[in-house]
């Protein structure tokens, strides 16, 4: 049986909560590989003087140990409050697939703020992508969540949090984990570390761990030279690109999408360029800009996003 929790630090001294997330999709392992070798370190280092809480969580247990992305709908769209109502409505021992996911985790996350009752909460979603090169963070804003997503050494994508609906960020920053205590004011940052299964995806996630655990304040005393000291190797990236979503390409049960292969994430797509295939034939590119999180995997709802430099 895989547990959720798959580690917790802190909670004597205080400080924020820090809420890290890795596989809301059960076939993006390299989050949870992630967290594992963080808790590792962590003790190993014999950290003094904590601050705060930090909890690392699998999102979506019953898809992880399948290696499925879900089991009977994309568990990063059903954060609802409407739906959250219904499912807690219900007995445990009725639901199934991602609706008792969703209660569980929700009920997890609230006992968290419940009995660390923090001054500011972060949420860290770590995932990955079907496509090479996927790179990137998602703020949810563009004033201190951007400033924490600008640290995280990779590109920033603005914009797409607005556009994509049902997700834990969203449910997150709107303070819905309070439990009917005094709302706390909550950051929330998306990490796209890489390719699913990609070894780099897994250093890349702990580098971004780290580095949020330093911005809020948990790891005072950790310098730049922590994560080259324990022997993990930090992949060479570019300065950050600050790129804004204009479009995307959402799918629907029937379509019959199909990505036309050789993509990965912002790779430059000129317009008109013929980017995949449908029912209704040919998609093509609507205008010259950046392509983002094209869908090489039999289960999802976008089929790619389409960007530009914001800078």
């Amino acid at each position: 049986m895989v547990n959720r929790i798959v580690g917790t630090m802190g909670g004597t001294l205080p400080g924020p909560l820090v809420v890290v997330t890795a596989a809301l999709h059960g076939n993006e392992p390299a989050g949870v590989q992630a967290l594992e070798a963080i808790f590792n370190l962590l003790e190993s280092e014999n950290i003094i003087g904590f601050k705060g809480r930090f909890i690392g969580l699998i999102g979506n247990v019953q898809a992880y140990a399948t290696h499925s992305r879900f089991m009977l709908r994309d568990f990063n769209r059903v954060w609802r409050m409407d739906l959250l109502a219904e499912l807690l409505a219900q007995h445990e021992s009725h639901l199934q697939g991602e609706d008792l996911e969703f209660v569980q985790l929700y009920n997890t996350i609230c006992r968290e703020v419940e009995a660390s009752k923090p001054k500011k909460i972060l949420f860290l979603d770590l995932h990955t992508t079907s496509a090479g090169g996927g790179l990137f963070c998602i703020p949810t804003d563009e004033g201190e969540s951007l400033a924490w997503a600008k640290l995280l050494q990779a590109p920033v994508v603005l914009g797409l949090y607005d556009q994509v609906d049902g997700t834990l960020l969203r449910f997150g920053v709107s303070g819905y984990f309070s439990n009917n205590t005094a709302v706390v004011p909550t950051l929330g940052v998306a990490f796209e570390a890489g390719q699913h299964d990609h070894p780099d995806a897994v250093v890349r996630s702990i580098a971004a761990i780290l580095k949020t655990l330093e911005y809020a304040g948990c790891l005072p005393d950790v310098g730049e030279g922590f994560l080259e000291s324990t022997g993990l190797q930090r992949p060479q990236t570019p300065p950050p690109l600050i790129t804004r979503l204009v479009t995307a390409h959402h799918i629907n049960p029937g379509d019959g999408f199909v990505m036309r292969p050789g993509y990965v994430n912002f790779q430059p797509v000129l317009e008109g360029e013929h980017l995949a295939d449908d029912a209704n034939g040919p998609i093509v590119a609507p205008f010259t800009g950046m392509i983002l999180m094209p869908l090489y995997q039999s289960q999802g709802s976008d089929g790619f996003f389409l960007v530009r430099s914001a800078e």
